[in-house]
């Protein structure tokens, strides 16, 4: 709302606490909204104002018995919409857009970040590899002891849960936050990962694709969305399978064998698409440490037998593999607002980068080592994961509100499931055309997902 006064001589503002407004007429998208500042060209039939005729900023009759300024209101629209001062000053808040490019680049969030978020501790990444080692054991051990089927369902959460803390620290060694030393990063993240039946290098490698590529609609490697003719193609068994949960978050394994739909390759073949030649002995590699470990499972189903096999490293397995799809699908889905993703010159890594989330996860977030602190570790994955909190808190600032705050969890990150599904029920594909698209929702899958 603007406060003029009509003196004598027009109008003019009040006691200048902001810059004089320039001449002329202001409008705001919609023209009816016209506000009326100042002018000096010759105006007649101005409804409202007690006077008909002037010209030039001046009355041309000076009939007046007193010479007092009375305040004169323009409104401009509703309360909420209006502009404050004169001449757009203080304008009205602009939507945010999340997927307009952001007023600071990657330079301005790395130098926000302490300089010592970047050491890495090669001491203090073992000590929690033994700290996860340790427990892994003890929960096995405890279980195969007691034996009881009221224990067996505790130790199965448990020690998916474990399973999946050693996955992130082998993600680490595979992201060289673990450690400067790559030959201790390659040792120590083959043990975590074959343990778990994951080929290191394989997978490391396209992980180093889905960083690099990160809300990319086409190079993306993880959960990146499907084209409209890429989804169009799926038979209505695969897209059941892909949007109803449980099932994508058994979908790891599959992955590892045979990728995404419409892509191809394998994470344990050396010529797959996802390699370059100079690649193919680390992976070579990782699929003879697979193999081994497959061959030591094998051995023990004859030493203790299939189900208690089953028990202690099957069942986990599987809990270990949800947790997986769980958290890398959450971290680039199911936000409250859809987020873009970006195709040609729209993509940059920083844009990217931004579209992800992060989560909290109660009582788990320092068993699975912060990973939950997701934006930061994805535009700086050289970070070591007891840094990421802090180098986070040093970040918003910078980040405002491209950084979206996590909703807080309880102990326990149940809130989780019903963001997961609300975004498997809406989130099913994206545009063939366009550089910034969002996720569309097929009506049909969405009705099904809703009535499991």
């Amino acid at each position: 709302m603007a406060s003029l006064v009509l003196s004598e001589c027009g109008l003019k503002p009040l006691p200048q606490t902001l810059p004089r407004p320039r001449t002329g007429i202001i409008t705001h998208n919609n023209p009816s909204k016209t506000r009326f500042l100042y002018t000096n060209r010759i105006l007649t039939d101005i409804k409202g104002l007690p006077f008909d005729k002037f010209s030039r900023g001046c009355f041309r009759e000076r009939n007046w018995g007193l010479k007092v300024s009375a305040p004169f209101k323009v409104t401009y629209g509703e309360e909420d919409n209006k502009i404050n001062g004169f001449n757009g000053l203080g304008e009205e808040e602009i939507e945010f857009d999340p997927g307009s490019p952001p007023p600071f680049n990657l330079s301005d969030v790395r130098a926000a970040i302490p300089k010592h978020c970047w050491v890495k501790d090669p001491w203090k990444s073992m000590s929690y590899v033994v700290r996860d080692v340790a427990v892994v054991f003890g929960l096995a051990a405890v279980a195969a002891y007691l034996n009881n089927w009221l224990v067996w369902p505790l130790y199965w959460a448990a020690q998916s849960t474990m399973f999946w803390a050693i996955f992130v620290l082998g993600h680490d060694c595979g992201h060289g936050s673990f450690s400067n030393n790559r030959n201790l990063n390659s040792v120590v993240g083959h043990i975590l990962h074959s343990s778990i039946l994951v080929p290191y290098h394989g997978w490391r490698i396209s992980h180093r694709t889905h960083h690099q590529n990160h809300g990319h609609v086409e190079k993306d490697e993880s959960w990146h969305p499907l084209s409209e003719k890429i989804y169009k193609s799926l038979d209505d068994m695969t897209k059941k399978l892909r949007f109803t949960v449980p099932f994508p978050m058994l979908a790891y394994p599959i992955y590892l064998w045979s990728r995404s739909p419409g892509k191809t390759g394998s994470h344990f073949h050396p010529n797959s698409d996802l390699f370059v030649p100079s690649e193919k002995i680390d992976v070579i590699t990782s699929t003879v440490c697979w193999t081994a470990m497959v061959a030591l499972l094998v051995g023990l189903s004859f030493v203790m037998g299939p189900i208690q096999l089953l028990n202690l490293y099957g069942i986990p397995y599987v809990g270990f593999v949800m947790w997986l799809d769980l958290v890398t699908y959450l971290h680039h889905h199911g936000h409250e607002d859809k987020l873009p993703w970006y195709r040609g010159k729209e993509w940059s890594y920083l844009r990217g980068g931004l579209t992800t989330l992060d989560r909290d996860y109660g009582w788990i977030n320092n068993i699975h080592h912060d990973i939950g602190t997701h934006i930061i570790h994805h535009l700086f994955p050289q970070i070591p994961h007891y840094h990421l909190i802090e180098a986070t808190a040093a970040a918003k600032p910078v980040l405002g509100k491209y950084y979206r705050e996590p909703k807080k969890s309880g102990p326990l990150p149940f809130h989780l499931i019903g963001d997961l599904i609300r975004s498997m029920a809406r989130d099913h594909y994206v545009s063939d055309t366009g550089d910034v698209v969002y996720y569309q929702t097929d009506s049909l899958v969405s009705r099904s997902s809703t009535e499991e």
